[in-house]
């Protein structure tokens, strides 16, 4: 992690987007199963939208955009499973579709499946 990182963290965090911002809502203050995040949260040269450590857990919600950087996205998703991450990314228009609460039972999920993990 590098400053240049840090600060692109920073400023993507005073400047999410309304979906991150209502999923933040759901994933704050530990709402969802008491599960910690941390929002635009830098991992190595990346910036991901939510991190949970406890649970080794990235969410991303991508908006249109990420039509046009579907390579760059498989990038960053097999940098983050290198370092046993699992990822979940998710459209950002789910949020606004009705699909928030099915979005955060999939994270739930996600979660609770690594405490039946075995330790390697």
């Amino acid at each position: 992690m590098t400053a240049s990182t840090t600060q692109r963290a920073r400023q993507l965090r005073a400047s999410q987007t309304s979906a991150e911002g209502r999923l933040w809502g759901e994933l704050r203050g530990r709402k969802l199963g008491g599960w910690k995040w941390r929002r635009q949260s830098p991992i190595g040269p990346f910036v991901v939208d939510f991190f949970c450590p406890a649970a080794r857990t990235v969410v991303e919600l991508d908006g249109s955009h990420h039509l046009d950087q579907q390579a760059y996205d498989a990038r960053r998703t097999q940098f983050l499973e290198s370092r046993a991450l699992k990822v979940l990314r998710f459209p950002s228009e789910d949020v606004w579709a009705g699909g928030l609460h099915t979005m955060c039972h999939d994270i739930l999920l996600a979660c609770e499946a690594t405490r039946r993990e075995p330790l390697t």
